[in-house]
């Protein structure tokens, strides 16, 4: 036996001679490590353990969790690291026996207690140590700790989900010192049990949406807002025989049915239930009366809450499309969530307009302001921006006409925005921007791309100040690439700079899925939720559908960026790869040589990138085509160079690899092509 193993068993048979254990636990999941040292402190068989904090209740009775729990909540409000507290385990044989705890608070960079570590021992049941705990005023504390605890936690919960989650937590039960909990709401002729907490609360979901009448206990309290205290469950349900079943199920001993009342209106019931209690004292009545006044107040501010929610969400959603135009050739996916940081709704919007001769426009906009008075600009301005783009106006014309009609209306409001006309036949995008966010482009090969687009001032702003300039910037979309609008609730958090913002979308857009609508739901996900939800988010997806061709006529597009290094190569790479799951890697070093002089040729005597398309024709003859398209309408031109000269001899090596060679107008731009004849042709 080595000595470090014998150490380790030494210590541990110290630890069970002193009676002294260790634990950890994530105040966060509830999970609980203990040693075998604690496991004996606290009465604990290894298969009476899950790694739970639940898993005490049987030793630790609750009053004396919510003792425990105090202890290290306060250490975390007050920021101390230690905390010690005495409290009373339950031993298997019904004897009660005091132990102590002495821990550290563990934090995140956040500062915020997320584990508390340290020992667990027994106490010495003689006069020193229990001096330390007068009954009475243990009686009167662990009433306190109740009532603050509840009260503190109910504090934070903004909606009924948020009370619900307090309820049912894991130091839910241990807040009422209870074994059950059962909460329920009226909703118009019925008690809706929303809460059903304990070990053996589930058997009452049969009864979750009840009509408001006198046949059970709970719903008899609500109706006479009176409380009732029951010390034997059995004798219960011999009064209310619907309830007899569920009694005999639940093994427990003593309840108390309480009506939530607030505004002089019973808006619900709260059914506390205990094990091994068989009366209520008048301590224990006004407590259990207390709680039950905290939790309705926080069950009425919650539900109007809710209310006001709704409401002010359903006024957005009319102002916001009702539906999407379907696009040839492509997906479009757009979102909209709501800020769950407060009750009113923001100005940001998203619309898709059908423009003439078969193209799209696309916005994503933002207006000043989170309240009524933005989503009514808003709306107005959404109406505008898609009457002006209706009518064909280029996307600055669009931006500075929408300037205008915002400065004209009766608000200090100014707005952002991204538009951009798409034409679903040729890929190319033209982009404005006013104040806003640029588009994002994932590519083919997976790489993001945040394009240059200079952009002018907001809504509003640039009129008042005769700056209304949008410069426009060209994009090309190839078959299987992807445009990403958005408002800034997607990338901004109050501990980012926005440049990492955007750089944190890439990385997650460039992971994502490929259909749009997976795509925005991945992005809402990942982003919107990492940042707490505090901002409204308008999001909008564009993608181009793939175009593979047939099976006999396989084909590939890529964009190659004017200045992205490693572009060239991996167009190159990629064409070679594609040729050989063709079976026609005999052609793979001449279509390299001709795609690397065309894509340079492009590259650096035009003003933008290159689309590079591959694909095989079936002929006859079948052979593989490479086309290389700019924006330049400048035909190249064959050279003669000298032995010395370092250029011009790219269209050389292309007629002197390709069967033949040519140049096309393409809209503003060109297009060279070049044809390679299959050997086995």
């Amino acid at each position: 036996m080595t000595s470090a193993k014998k150490s380790h068993i030494d210590l541990e048979q110290c630890l069970l001679l002193t009676g002294m254990g260790s634990f950890d636990w994530d105040l966060d999941s509830g999970e609980l490590s203990l040693d075998a040292s604690a496991m004996a402190v606290l009465d604990l068989l290894p298969e009476e353990f899950h790694g739970l904090v639940t898993s005490l209740r049987g030793r630790v009775p609750p009053e004396e969790a919510v003792r425990i729990s105090f202890a290290v909540t306060e250490a975390d409000t007050t920021g101390a690291d230690l905390y010690g507290v005495y409290f009373h385990v339950r031993h298997r044989d019904g004897s009660r026996h005091l132990s102590h705890v002495r821990g550290r608070v563990l934090r995140d960079d956040d500062g915020r207690a997320v584990r508390a570590v340290g020992v667990v021992r027994t106490a010495a049941n003689d006069g020193t140590e229990l001096a330390a705990i007068d009954p009475r005023e243990e009686r009167r504390q662990g009433i306190a700790l109740m009532v603050q605890g509840t009260t503190q936690a109910l504090s934070r919960a903004v909606t009924v989900d948020d009370v619900v989650a307090v309820l049912s937590g894991a130091s839910g039960l241990d807040r009422f010192a209870a074994d059950g909990l059962v909460l329920g709401l009226v909703e118009g002729e019925n008690l809706k049990l929303i809460a059903l907490v304990g070990q053996t609360m589930q058997a009452l979901d049969e009864l979750k949406l009840h009509k408001v009448d006198e046949s059970l206990p709970l719903v008899e309290a609500v109706l006479t807002r009176q409380p009732r205290f029951v010390g034997s469950l059995p004798d219960l349900g011999r009064r209310f025989s619907r309830l007899g079943p569920y009694i005999e199920h639940m093994e427990l001993d003593s309840a108390a049915f309480l009506p939530l009342v607030a505004q002089d209106r019973a808006i619900g019931g709260l059914a506390l239930f205990y094990r091994g209690r068989k009366d209520f004292t008048d301590a224990d009545r006004n407590l259990c009366i207390g709680l039950s006044g905290i939790v309705a107040q926080s069950l009425q501010r919650a539900i109007l809450f809710d209310e006001e929610r709704d409401l002010a969400t359903s006024l957005q959603a009319t102002m916001l499309p009702r539906g999407i135009p379907d696009v040839p050739d492509s997906e479009v996916a757009v979102r909209y969530h709501a800020a769950w940081g407060g009750r009113d709704v923001g100005g940001d919007f998203y619309d898709v307009i059908t423009l003439p001769r078969g193209r799209i426009g696309v916005v994503v906009g933002d207006v000043q302001g989170h309240d009524t008075h933005a989503a009514a600009i808003m709306g107005q301005l959404r109406i505008a921006l898609r009457a002006f783009a209706g009518e064909g106006h280029p996307p600055a014309t669009v931006l500075s006409r929408t300037s205008r009609f915002l400065a004209e209306l009766d608000t200090e409001r100014f707005a952002t925005c991204t538009y951009a006309q798409f034409d679903p036949a040729t890929g190319i995008v033209r982009v404005v921007r006013a104040g806003h966010l640029p588009p994002l482009v994932r590519h083919v090969d997976g790489r993001v791309g945040v394009p240059r687009v200079r952009g002018g001032l907001p809504l509003g702003l640039a009129t008042e100040f005769e700056m209304e300039d949008y410069p426009e910037v060209r994009l090309d979309l190839v078959p299987g690439e992807t445009m990403v609008l958005c408002t800034d609730g997607l990338v901004e958090d109050a501990s980012l700079d926005l440049d990492t913002g955007i750089q944190n979308l890439a990385e997650v857009l460039s992971a994502g899925p490929e259909t749009a609508e997976d795509l925005a739901d991945h992005l809402s996900g990942a982003l919107w939720e990492r940042w707490g939800s505090s901002d409204d988010v308008a999001l909008l997806v564009l993608r181009r559908l793939p175009d593979p061709g047939t099976l006999q006529e396989p084909r590939i597009h890529r964009y190659v960026h004017q200045a992205d290094p490693e572009g060239l190569a991996d167009a190159r790479a990629a064409l070679r790869e594609h040729l050989a799951a063709w079976g026609l890697g005999a052609v793979a070093d001449d279509v390299e040589v001709a795609a690397g002089e065309l894509l340079v040729n492009s590259l650096v005597h035009t003003d933008g990138g290159a689309i590079l398309t591959l694909e095989v024709l079936t002929g006859p003859p079948r052979h593989v085509r490479l086309w290389v398209k700019d924006r330049s309408s400048t035909r190249p031109r064959k050279r003669s160079p000298v032995e010395t000269a370092t250029s011009g001899r790219g269209l050389l090596l292309v007629e002197a690899v390709a069967s033949r060679w040519g140049i096309e107008p393409r809209g503003e731009g060109k297009a060279v092509w070049c044809d390679f004849a299959d050997p086995d042709a």
